[in-house]
C-alpha cells in the first residue's frame, strides 16, 4: 500500500515506464498472436492492461478518457501503446495533485472498502501481472522481449554475457 504521494510517484513512473517498454515492441502483425483458443492474444493481453486503467480508476477517483473493454480493439500496436501512456500519464497528474492523506481515504473496490493507497497498489500489481503474460505472448509470437528489471534472453549478447542456454 502507498503511504505517500513521493513513493507513489517513484514506484510508478518506473513500473509503467517498463510496462511501455514491453507494449511499445509489439507489432501490429502480431496482435493477433498467438493464435490459440486458451490464451489470450498479445492484442487483447495489452488492450487488457489499457481498458483497465478507466475500468478500475474510476473507482477510486480518477476519471479520464480511454477507451473501454467494450470497445473494438484497435489494429494499430502504436495506438495501443499511445493510449496506455495518456493514461498512466493521467494517473500519474491526478496522484500527484493529491496530498498523502489523500491515500487513506476509502472507496468502494468490488464490493469491499479500500484506501486509496490499497487500490494504487494493486492496480499497479495487476498491471505488472499482465506485463508477465505479455512477455510469454511474445516470445509464442517470435518477438524479441524488451529487458525490465536487467536484461532480457534477447539482450545478453549487448553486455558481452553468453547467452544461458534453454
Amino acid at each position: 500500500m502507498f503511504q505517500t504521494i513521493d513513493h507513489f510517484k517513484s514506484v510508478w513512473q518506473g513500473e509503467t515506464a517498463a510496462t511501455l517498454k514491453i507494449i511499445e515492441a509489439l507489432t501490429d502483425e502480431t496482435l493477433t498472436k498467438p493464435e490459440h483458443s486458451d490464451v489470450r492474444n498479445l492484442g487483447r493481453a495489452a488492450w487488457h492492461i489499457v481498458t483497465t486503467y478507466p475500468e478500475m480508476c474510476n473507482r477510486f477517483g480518477i476519471t479520464m478518457d480511454i477507451p473501454t473493454e467494450k470497445d473494438p480493439i484497435p489494429t494499430s500496436a502504436a495506438e495501443i501503446a499511445q493510449l496506455c501512456k495518456k493514461a498512466a500519464d493521467t494517473v500519474f497528474e491526478t496522484v500527484s495533485g493529491w496530498k498523502d492523506e489523500d491515500l487513506q481515504k476509502e472507496d468502494d473496490m468490488y464490493g469491499e472498502t479500500w484506501k486509496r493507497g490499497r487500490s494504487l497498489w494493486v492496480f499497479l500489481a495487476h498491471e505488472i501481472h499482465h506485463r508477465g503474460q505479455l512477455t510469454v505472448l511474445m516470445r509464442l509470437a517470435g518477438l524479441n522481449v524488451p529487458g525490465i528489471y536487467g536484461p532480457s534472453r534477447d539482450e545478453w549478447s549487448t553486455y558481452g554475457m553468453e547467452t544461458p542456454k534453454l
